[in-house]
């Protein structure tokens, strides 16, 4: 080895040595991974992914409240609702009602699943009135249900009849979100070809990161489903491996795959361009997706059903992603050697060497980092004032669960639940208070529930209960009582009418009895949601920012950088959460991106756009600070250092970002709208972190540190060392 080099440190020698492997036996190495895809897509295809159960969201008070009712043997059946209203806006006659009531008892009754069709009850305005048909809980299709429904609403003109429940509003959504995804999928795919052709300008080169993405994320699906039977997988979770796998699948490829190139034009051989791409861009990767990984292990601190399977979903996805990266990808590139720039596509490469030169040395890169540069101190003051501007709004953020407010409108049985729940309070927000006792204390546990409702409805903040308000479980041991909220769930004063029944009206109605209970109900479970994740928050931030923190410092060797990107991650991290509460809860630019304003975040969004965000923000700090690291051991001053490193990685970070912008917009377009909550807030981050914070913030910042970046280790040469031209890894023909 020169003198002139140094050795590679641990981290780096690992993608170093699966590079030279994988480079050695090109073949062994690419049928390994096309093995390994295939066998993980045979696992999807023998083993049934286990879903989430209501009873793997349970937490908190209201969590015992629904065990307690399991328990005791309360087998609730589904409802679904047949809203019966005159069509002309007037009201329809009791007679017009009752007939249609006659026909849905006759035509549904028979149907299998069905357990009851109960009378027409009318609304307080008598405006509209309600049939409830009930079905089993085992029943998962209410198509029958809804095709004699539909013929009867047909043949009457004077009347609309529309139906929506439980099951037929959980069928329709997940109907919604497989034709999102297919669609997100059909747009992503050619998007993403296109910005590989712009930034190789050649099919193969295209190809090849495009190829490593999909064959992580069929991987990823494949591996999901055995793991659902330990971690049960939520809904969304296919969505986020798409989302997350995409992004970072394409990205590191593009990391190693530009380097690789680089490397060539400089008049290395193929094999020595892959093992000095695997010891720079190689290991950015694996610093970079342990970073990920760290991130995404925070939401386990804060455990649920949610939570778990969406940090198990985004860290395989990675894992396998960043595997490919050090093994296959070396191998291809290897045994494709300078076929990888063929064929060319004329135009494109064209528009590709224009692009480079403009965005690298002395193109815009340098325009930009030019005054940046002679005024560090002003273009980070200013820079600064701009992105906490974007994130003071994050301080007024409203959290609250997924409901009907958050739900597609253009979904029918959506609208039609909305419609319900306008003319029938009591079929809306509810708290549901349970007691456990023994069967000599029933009677007693009984009365005192009573005076409890009664106690409710004298204040603003409950209705009248109905009749059979109050029911026994089974076991004779479970009593509870529910109790209707005149509010919307997502409003304040759903969550204010809980607090009371907790803190007051239940303790004051069964004083001096030696029961069990809780309150429980969708209110309840909102709020005691929101506390779990507020109670655990600051261990979440302070575990991602201890692990980055650790792993930075071990990868550059000095705790000032990992300080710094520490610090920007949690400026865009403030960034996302300042967008999420003006376009989500404040309704910025709700009319072009299709969704009415429901006046909140959904709860779980913040927390999981943090992680991500962390992890994925390194990607680009990473992939800089090695770059300028790279010019800094071979001696160059501070300031040259830091222009050289921004300018050489210009290029690739833009092409980089572009995809990941790029993916996650896809999902603004999503009918649902925890995707277009992920998706404005992951790209609009991304965007910003790419671009102001990358060219200006990070190289002002190091600038004014200097040297001092780099404490407690040392990158400056020793006195009167010479200052090579490059610093380069040991090739492998020099062995």
């Amino acid at each position: 080895m020169s003198p002139h080099l140094h050795r590679p440190s641990l981290v780096a020698r690992v993608p170093l040595r699966a590079a030279r492997w994988s480079a050695s036996h090109p073949w062994r190495a690419i049928g390994a991974w096309f093995a390994f895809v295939a066998l993980a897509v045979a696992l999807a295809a023998l083993i049934s992914t286990k879903q989430t159960t209501d009873a793997d969201y349970r937490i908190g008070e209201s969590g015992r409240a629904d065990a307690m009712q399991a328990s005791g043997g309360f087998a609730d059946d589904q409802t679904e609702s047949v809203l019966v209203t005159a069509r002309d806006g007037g009201k329809a006659s009791d007679a017009q009602v009752d007939a249609i009531g006659r026909q849905l008892r006759t035509r549904l009754s028979g149907l299998h699943g069905v357990t009851n069709v109960t009378p027409p009850q009318w609304n307080a305005a008598h405006t509209a009135a309600l049939v409830d048909v009930h079905v089993k809980s085992t029943v998962d299709d209410v198509s029958q249900i809804q095709a004699r429904v539909a013929q009867i609403a047909r043949a009457r003109d004077d009347l609309r009849v529309r139906e929506a429940g439980d099951v037929s509003v959980n069928t329709a959504i997940n109907d919604r979100v497989a034709d999102d995804l297919h669609s997100a999928e059909g747009i992503s795919l050619p998007i993403t070809v296109l910005l590989m052709l712009l930034a190789f300008g050649a099919l193969i080169a295209a190809g090849v990161p495009i190829l490593l993405a999909v064959t992580s994320v069929a991987a990823t699906m494949g591996i999901s489903a055995p793991l659902s039977h330990l971690i049960h997988a939520e809904p969304t979770v296919t969505s986020m491996i798409v989302l997350i796998g995409m992004a970072v699948g394409v990205d590191y490829s593009l990391f190693y795959l530009k380097r690789e190139r680089e490397e060539r034009a400089a008049g290395h051989t193929t094999l020595d361009a892959v093992e000095i791409a695997a010891a720079t861009s190689g290991h950015s990767i694996l610093v970079s997706g342990a970073a990920v990984v760290a991130s995404m292990a925070g939401l386990f601190i804060v455990g649920g059903a949610t939570f778990d399977s969406l940090a198990t979903g985004a860290i395989v996805v990675v894992a396998v992603a960043v595997i490919g990266s050090v093994t296959v990808l070396p191998a291809l590139l290897a045994k494709l050697g300078r076929w990888t720039d063929r064929p060319r596509v004329p135009l494109l490469w064209r528009v590709n060497r224009r692009i480079t030169r403009r965005l690298g040395q002395g193109g815009i890169s340098r325009r930009i980092l030019g005054p940046v540069l002679r005024r560090p101190v002003a273009a980070l003051v200013v820079s600064l004032a701009a992105l906490v501007a974007l994130a003071a709004p994050a301080l007024g953020m409203k959290v609250h669960d997924a409901n009907l407010d958050t739900l597609p409108a253009s979904i029918p049985q959506v609208q039609t639940l909305r419609e319900i729940a306008d003319e029938f309070p009591s079929q809306g927000a509810a708290a549901t208070v349970v007691v456990h006792g023994t069967r000599s204390e029933r009677g007693q546990v009984v009365d005192a529930l009573r005076r409890l409702s009664t106690s409710a409805a004298a204040t603003p903040s409950f209705d009248k209960a109905g009749d059979g308000a109050i029911q026994t479980a089974p076991d004779g041991e479970t009593v509870r009582v529910v109790l209707p909220i005149p509010y919307s769930e997502s409003d304040d004063r759903s969550g204010a009418a809980v607090q009371q029944l907790r803190d007051r009206l239940v303790p004051d109605a069964l004083s001096g009895m030696h029961v069990q209970h809780a309150v429980g109900g969708d209110v309840a479970e909102s709020l005691d949601y929101a506390t779990h994740q507020s109670d655990r928050l600051p261990y979440v931030i302070g575990f991602v920012l201890l692990l980055t923190l650790v792993m930075m410092t071990m990868a550059f060797r000095s705790l000032v950088v990992a300080a710094l990107s520490s610090a920007l991650n949690l400026l865009s991290v403030g960034v996302a959460f300042g967008i999420l509460t003006l376009v989500f809860q404040h309704g910025w630019f709700a009319g072009p991106l299709g969704f009415t304003t429901p006046g909140f975040v959904i709860d779980w969004i913040p927390l999981f756009v943090m992680v991500v965000l962390v992890g994925l923000s390194m990607d680009y700090n990473v992939f800089v600070l090695a770059r300028i690291r790279e010019h800094a051991v071979r001696g160059l001053p501070a300031r040259l250092a830091v222009e050289r490193g921004v300018t050489d990685t210009a290029g690739v970070i833009t092409s980089a970002a572009s995809v990941m912008v790029s993916v996650f917009a896809i999902f603004m377009t999503l009918s649902m709208l925890e995707m277009k909550m992920m998706g404005v807030a992951l790209a609009a981050s991304i965007l910003i972190d790419a671009t102001l914070i990358r060219l200006v913030i990070l190289p002002a910042a190091l600038v004014l540190l200097g040297e001092r970046a780099w404490w407690p280790g040392r990158v400056r040469r020793p006195h009167g060392a010479v200052v090579e031209p490059e610093h380069r890894p040991e090739p492998v023909g020099a062995r």
